[in-house]
Order: structure tokens, then C-alpha cells, then sequence
């Protein structure tokens, strides 16, 4: 767990250290109280020992999965926005200073690609899922521990595409977006991509007179099959834009050579730009003169930092000891119906006690429930509607809570999780 400073002078962070395995720990015995758990270690060393084909067939079918999940896998998974960076996310709007803000808006950006590549269920979006959960920073504000809430629904089964949530109303501070993954077989790689409707994560910074960022996502690949060296890369650009400070970032994520090992390069800067006109895409065309500050680094170690005409480079942040923030999840007794935990239960448990064709089972009666509640829809001419969300789509890629979103939320920084049961459901 990571506090992280707000100004721009880059001071180191603090972390605890990594656990020695998975954990998921029952804070009580009974079904109404909440859990918390930590995603297991990364992808053990032992795999080199092992099958290459049988890896690379077991990372490209979770990759693929990735595609149409409604759990995020960053990023890479939007659910570890909440969780991987809980302390990093409350610090966002703590500068006084437009810089030290985007700077920290960066900070973020970085730990939000902190992932074990572990995928909780490999099971097909469901329209109208849900998934609720919160991480608490270590950061108090008088007297009161800050809690961050997540909160996203499938919001469309074609596009598989399911909108999010974040919320940390006691710094003001919340994210939001549609995430939507499509992957597809290069013949040397797997490439993953943002969806159409994908825009990337947008932010926004209440106490800061409402400041609103935009983070586009990358294209990152899973590279290595013809040297037999599996390895998940990033080779594009991507962009973080603040109309109201009038700042902006470039990115560029340097590609490997094809005989060189994965370096996981990153440089970038920041500078002024025109929100009216917005048309520079490439770090060499920026005028030096509208450059704050550049940044260069390794996205999975240390990314550093100067400032104006600075020649000595301070830290940004030092991405290796950070470890995710334990989730809170609400007691299965207190989940909706069609929350993903108890949605899936029974197939999770089929699978846990390997018993494979009852799981199976119980995943195509669940399928083809929500295919007889889809046709039904369509005989009657109705339209899919969210429950927590406005619309299943939108152009400008940000969603809107309805009142049940925005009471779901305020319930999860109250502990208090019951919700009546919607009157229609995806399946």
C-alpha cells in the first residue's frame, strides 16, 4: 500500500511489502460480515519449467477473455484502480499546484498498470452483473479513514461493455468510464486494444474547481512466441489532458527491438496546449518552450522526472514494492442476486472442488437464461436499461450514476450494502 506526495517535488513513496502468497482473509465468521483479499503473487518463475505451449495457451486464453469480461484485468484492470492504488488515488488533488496535480494524476496512471495478469473467473459477461467492492487508504482526514468505492455493471452484452465507477468522497475525488478490450491473433502476437466505446478513464477533482482528466489507454500485446519467451509489452502512445489547467501529456511506449528483451521503456512530457486546438500527438512536436517537465523510465520499475530546464531528475515513482491495497467485499448474504461473486458462485465452487462438468452445467443453464430473458426483451420491443447507469452507452465515453448507482456507492463507504433486487435482470 502506497502513500504518495502531492507536490511536485517527487518525494519517495512508502509500501508495504509484497505478502508471501494469495490471502483471503474472512473478517468474521459470519456470512454478514465483509471479506477482504489481495490478488495472488505474480506469475511464478516455475513456468519456465514448464510447457512453454501450455503457457502461452493458458495467458493467450485469459488475454482473450479479457475481450469480454466485465471484470477489467489492468490495468489492467479498472477494478484495481480501486484497489491497486487506493493511497495513490486519494493523494490526486492534494497539490496547490497544477503540475504537482498532474504529476500525481501520473503517479496514478503508472501504479493503475501495477497487475499479476490474474483474471478471478474466466466466466462470459452476464448483462446486467454487478460488481461492488472498496479499498481504505492508510491516509486519514480528520479522524476518519478514506475509503475508496468501486462500483461497474454490464451495460451491454453486444459490445460486451460495462461502465465504472470510482468514488472517494471524503477527497472529493471520483474516475470514471466504459471499459471495453478486444483482442486479436497477430500471428507473432496477441495484440489487446481499447474498444470503440472505450475512451479511457476520466477523472475528476471536485475540490479543484472540478478539474477533469482524461487517460487514454495504450495497446499492449502479449510478444515472444517466435524466441519461445512469452512477455506482455507496450508499444504506443497515449495522452492525459486536463482542459482547465491547460496541461497535457504524451506518453510514447517504447517497443522492443525483435532480438533485444523486453525493456518496458516509457518517456513523455508535460505541456501547455490549447484545449480548442488540441493538435499535437508526437513528443517532437511540442515547442520546448510549452514544456513543463519530461519524464523517461521503466513502467515496471522506476519512472523519474525534471522539471523545466532541470539537468537532475527526481523520483516519480518507484513501482517494485508497491503491492495492492486488500479489497473490502460486501458479505455474500448482502450481494444482489446478480452481483458477480454471487452470480457465479456455484460454478466457482464446482471448479474448486474440481468437479468440471457440473460446473460446466450450471454456466450453460446460466447462459441460456439469459438468452430466453433476451429474446423475451426483444418480442416485447424492450431495450436493455442499467440499473446503476443511465445508458448502456454514450458517446462521450462518461457514464452517469442513476440514484440506485449513487446509493449503492454511498452504502459502500457506510458499510451498509443491502439493496432491494431489481425488477429485471440480465438472466
Amino acid at each position: 500500500m502506497t502513500s504518495t506526495p502531492s507536490s511536485a517535488s517527487g518525494n519517495k513513496e512508502r509500501a508495504s511489502p509484497a505478502p508471501s502468497g494469495p490471502s483471503s482473509i474472512n473478517s468474521g465468521a459470519s456470512d454478514d460480515v465483509p471479506t477482504t483479499s489481495v490478488p495472488a503473487p505474480y506469475i511464478s518463475d516455475k513456468a519456465e519449467d514448464s510447457s512453454k505451449l501450455k503457457t502461452f495457451l493458458s495467458i493467450l486464453r485469459k488475454i482473450l477473455e479479457l475481450s469480454r469480461s466485465t471484470r477489467n484485468l489492468y490495468q489492467v484492470c479498472n477494478t484495481s484502480t480501486a484497489t491497486y492504488t487506493a493511497d495513490v488515488k486519494i493523494s490526486l488533488g492534494d497539490s496547490e499546484d497544477a503540475l504537482g496535480r498532474m504529476l500525481a494524476v501520473l503517479r496514478f496512471w503508472f501504479t493503475k498498470d501495477l497487475c499479476n495478469w490474474e483474471i478471478e473467473d474466466n466466466s462470459p459477461p452476464i448483462l446486467g452483473e454487478v460488481q461492488k467492492v472498496s479499498a481504505t487508504g492508510e491516509i486519514n482526514t480528520k479522524d476518519r479513514p478514506v475509503r475508496v468505492s468501486y462500483l461497474t455493471e454490464q451495460t451491454s452484452h453486444h459490445p460486451p461493455v460495462s461502465a465504472f465507477w470510482v468514488d472517494c468522497p471524503v477527497k472529493g475525488i471520483s474516475a470514471y468510464g466504459f471499459d471495453q478490450l478486444s483482442a486479436k491473433f497477430t500471428g507473432t502476437s496477441v495484440r489487446v486494444t481499447p474498444g470503440a466505446h472505450n475512451l479511457g478513464i476520466f477523472i475528476n477533482l471536485q475540490h479543484r474547481d472540478n478539474e477533469e482528466y482524461r487517460l487514454t489507454h495504450p495497446t499492449a500485446q502479449l510478444a515472444g512466441l517466435l524466441r519461445g519467451s512469452l512477455s506482455i509489452n507496450v508499444a504506443d502512445t497515449c495522452f492525459i489532458t486536463c482542459p482547465k489547467s491547460r496541461m497535457k501529456v504524451i506518453l510514447q511506449y517504447i517497443e522492443e527491438g525483435w532480438l533485444g528483451k523486453a525493456q518496458n521503456k516509457v518517456i513523455g512530457i508535460i505541456f501547455q496546449y490549447d484545449p480548442e486546438s488540441d493538435t499535437k500527438s508526437k513528443i517532437k512536436d511540442v515547442p520546448e518552450k510549452d514544456i513543463l517537465a519530461r519524464l523517461e523510465g521503466c513502467w515496471q520499475d522506476q519512472v523519474q522526472y525534471t522539471v523545466g530546464d532541470s539537468k537532475d531528475p527526481e523520483l516519480l515513482i518507484d513501482l517494485k514494492p508497491l503491492w495492492p491495497v486488500p479489497k473490502i467485499i460486501p458479505p455474500e448474504s448482502q450481494q444482489l442476486s446478480n452481483e458477480s461473486r454471487k452470480f457465479w458462485h456455484g460454478v466457482t465452487e464446482a471448479i474448486l472442488n474440481k468437479q468440471y462438468g457440473q460446473a460446466t452445467k450450471l454456466k450453460q443453464e446460466l447462459e441460456e437464461r439469459q438468452r430466453e430473458k433476451a429474446t423475451s426483451r426483444k418480442e416485447q420491443g424492450l431495450d436493455w436499461q442499467p440499473r446503476f447507469f443511465t445508458e448502456a452507452l454514450v458517446a462521450s465515453g462518461k457514464p452517469e450514476l442513476t440514484d440506485d448507482g449513487r446509493r449503492a456507492l454511498k452504502g459502500l463507504q457506510a458499510n451498509d450494502y443491502r439493496l432491494e433486487e431489481g425488477a429485471v435482470t440480465g438472466a
